[in-house]
């Protein structure tokens, strides 16, 4: 008589982190171009540093105003796995390399001889390897430039899955080095897995959190050596969590997971909006809800934007067998700052990928998914990729406006006319920002003067700029999110605020004004969960 394998779950905190050669793999080195960019401008850089003076590094990162610099956090003995890393790199990323210095050799080309006379006599001088991916244009003004055809280099050596990786380890804190700057090495306590992210065994994986499953099949499945078969298994437990109750009120219910992460349930229909969750069931002195607290299918994830700490593959990842559908703002750009959104889902392994345009609808039953203009907080770049939303539930109206700055409060005025009040609206208030370069700096292909760099920031909506929304849609409530607060997120934000902190001061300006209107308001930290009934009133 064969015995049936118990079913083991993946212990609630245990991490499934996306790798790309070691560092935390975030969207940008998904698409080839970029990729190259931040390996040669980011990554060999910052290790480079490191090697020549590890002391240096290990001072900065005890430093609080240095928090979020290009500095490894390792102590100065892991010099010779930094040297290996760096090898191992430019053997692996040799192509890419190539690529990396043949945009910056184009881009150097049209700047010198791109004078507003036709481009068709610069085809020949385009380096080889970029031939056939790449189309040379002006703006109207005769600027010079290039698109990418990107679906092609997708399809070519430059994109580069074998760089793909995901890393198990347990976790019991919220404590981890600055995500962009320090790369994952090797510890006793964490297991590296060779797969690419469309790989079948992170679904099998995130389903064992609730469902549950076969440790043997998984490890088969996953090509877990037998050397790494004890650690393997102490990842696994015999405890199921408990059971998701599916919310089947008569209500909308609204939750708050963090960050800008909310969940809109009714009893047909859940939409999640930019998911960013702190899965990890270890004890926090901060109430807030985890993985288990989605439902079994989550029918619309909704993307505002394409920066990391609102595409978190971390989270995304281990998520994808309950997505039913996920929403990303629409780009045909080709330009290096914009990579498409949609091919960075698909290539990763998501299915029913829908791009959605400004005031562009995706109506199902008894719900609308709105996208609304998103201005601001990209450097003043020609970013496409960038969306709010407007997400209408059996009548009652939420607007997520994200980080959106709102330069221009007419674009929302136009909108108001079209789609009227709403009842919530939703807006990121971290004001400040960081520069350009701190995000953007691996594309650019000539130094930046530090003047520019420090005028263009990645920043959102104060007090002038936030209370344009609720002037303009008349909302019943107001809620400042997206601020970086939560200790879970400081690996990717690094944000730490004291109360005379520039983004607290307005955001407590917004909830002030909000209040004396008799707007309900707060700035959202941890969690929160509100009910809404049919005569769109908060259930107390």
């Amino acid at each position: 008589m064969i015995m049936k394998e118990q079913k083991w779950y993946a212990k609630p905190n245990l991490v499934i982190e996306p790798l790309y050669d070691r560092w935390y793999a975030w969207s940008h080195l998904i698409s080839p171009a970029t990729a190259a960019m931040n390996i040669k401008e980011r990554h060999l850089k910052i290790m480079s540093s490191y090697i020549q003076s590890p002391k240096i590094h290990e001072a900065a990162v005890r430093n609080p105003k240095l928090l979020g610099g290009p500095f490894m956090d390792f102590k100065s003995e892991r010099v010779e796995d930094i040297k290996n890393l760096k090898e191992k790199t430019v053997e692996k990323q040799s192509k890419n390399l190539l690529l990396a210095d043949a945009i910056k050799e184009l881009d150097d080309l049209l700047k010198k001889e791109g004078k507003g006379y036709s481009l068709e006599s610069l085809y020949v001088k385009v380096p080889d390897i970029l031939k056939g991916f790449v189309e040379l244009v002006y703006d109207l003004n005769d600027n010079p430039s290039f698109r990418f055809f990107e679906p092609l280099l997708y399809q070519s050596e430059f994109y580069n899955k074998a760089s793909q990786s995901i890393a198990l380890w347990i976790t019991n804190n919220d404590d981890r080095p600055f995500c962009l700057s320090t790369p994952r090495l090797d510890e006793p306590h964490v297991l590296h897995i060779s797969i690419p992210f469309d790989h079948v065994g992170i679904d099998m994986l995130g389903q064992m959190k609730r469902k549950g499953g076969s440790k043997e099949e998984l490890a088969k499945i996953l090509n877990i050596s037998s050397k790494d078969r004890e650690l393997f298994d102490s990842f696994f437990t015999k405890k199921p969590l408990p059971k998701y109750e599916k919310y089947q009120g008569p209500n909308v219910r609204m939750r708050y997971f963090g960050h800008a992460c909310i969940l809109v349930e009714t009893r047909d229909v859940s939409i999640l909006v930019d998911p960013l969750i702190n899965y990890y069931g270890y004890q926090s002195s901060i109430d807030h809800f985890s993985d288990i607290d989605l439902p079994d299918v989550i029918d619309y994830v909704l993307i505002t934007h394409n920066h990391q700490d609102h595409i978190l593959f971390e989270t995304l990842l281990p998520l994808r067998h309950k997505i039913k559908n996920i929403i990303v703002p629409r780009t045909t750009t080709g330009s290096l700052q914009d990579p498409n959104l949609k091919l960075v889902f698909e290539k990763t392994g998501f299915k029913n990928v829908i791009e959605i345009d400004d005031m562009e609808c995706v109506v199902i039953e008894n719900c609308s998914i709105t996208g609304i203009p998103f201005t601001g907080e990209h450097c003043d770049l020609n970013i496409q990729s960038k969306a709010c939303y407007h997400v209408d539930v059996s009548g009652f109206k939420f607007f997520f406006a994200a980080d959106s700055r709102i330069l221009e409060r007419k674009v929302y005025e136009h909108v108001y006319k079209m789609l009227g009040d709403v009842d919530v609206i939703f807006l990121g208030m971290e004001c400040d920002g960081a520069p350009l370069t701190w995000l953007y700096g691996p594309l650019l292909t000539e130094e930046l003067a530090r003047d520019k760099d420090q005028s263009r920031r990645l920043a959102g909506s104060n007090f002038e700029r936030g209370i344009h929304l609720v002037d303009i849609f008349n909302p019943k409530e107001v809620y400042v999110y997206a601020m970086g607060q939560e200790p879970w997120l400081e690996f990717i934000s690094t944000i730490k605020y004291t109360d005379e902190s520039n983004p607290i001061i307005q955001s407590n300006r917004l909830i002030e004004e909000c209040k004396k209107r008799g707007i309900i308001s707060e700035r959202l930290y941890g969690e929160k969960e509100i009910l809404y009934d049919i005569n769109l009133q908060p259930v107390v």
